[in-house]
């Protein structure tokens, strides 16, 4: 077990036939006892210190065991986000994809079907344009024949109509 100050400072020693000046024993000893308290305190501060450093190294130990399971918790994390996006990406491309087809195919139906109509368009317009054409024939044939000449050479005198119309009222 390690002296202290107050070891030291009781320590008697025993007297001999010409021995040391106690004076300067004692002198001696009180020196050595302030310069062990100086020492003990030193220690006992320096414990004191290499204690709160050990507490605040475990302090920041944990700190960065805490971060380094943030960083890889938040990687995951990341990585999760990125193959749920992936997924995502997928499903709304073959969604599309899907969407195209339908919209390609429902345009194919509806050019065919306007073909359709374009080409029954094409035949009732030959149709109208026959039947306008005879029927605009048959009228030239009209104004072509001799009943036109004929009534331009009936002569009617306006005493004549008159004579006709009081005989029309008499009878």
């Amino acid at each position: 077990m390690p002296l202290t100050p107050l070891d030291i400072h009781n320590k008697e020693f025993s007297r001999g036939f010409r021995g040391y000046d106690e004076d300067e024993v004692n002198e001696f000893l009180d020196q050595i006892i302030k310069d062990y308290e100086i020492l003990i305190r030193e220690k006992k501060e320096t414990e004191e210190r290499l204690n709160s450093l050990n507490e605040r190294l475990g302090h920041f130990t944990s700190i960065e065991e805490t971060l380094n399971k943030s960083i890889v918790i938040a990687q995951e994390a990341g990585e999760e986000v990125k193959r749920n996006a992936m997924k995502e990406s997928k499903l709304i491309i073959k969604e599309a994809e899907k969407n195209a087809d339908r919209i390609v195919n429902e345009s194919l139906s509806k050019a065919r079907k306007i073909a359709i109509e374009i080409e029954e368009l094409k035949k009732q317009s030959k149709v109208f344009r026959t039947r306008f054409k005879m029927l605009i024939e048959a009228q030239l044939d009209l104004l072509d024949t001799n009943d036109w000449d004929q009534l331009m050479e009936f002569d009617l005198d306006a005493t004549d109509l008159k004579t006709l119309k009081e005989e029309e009222t008499l009878s």
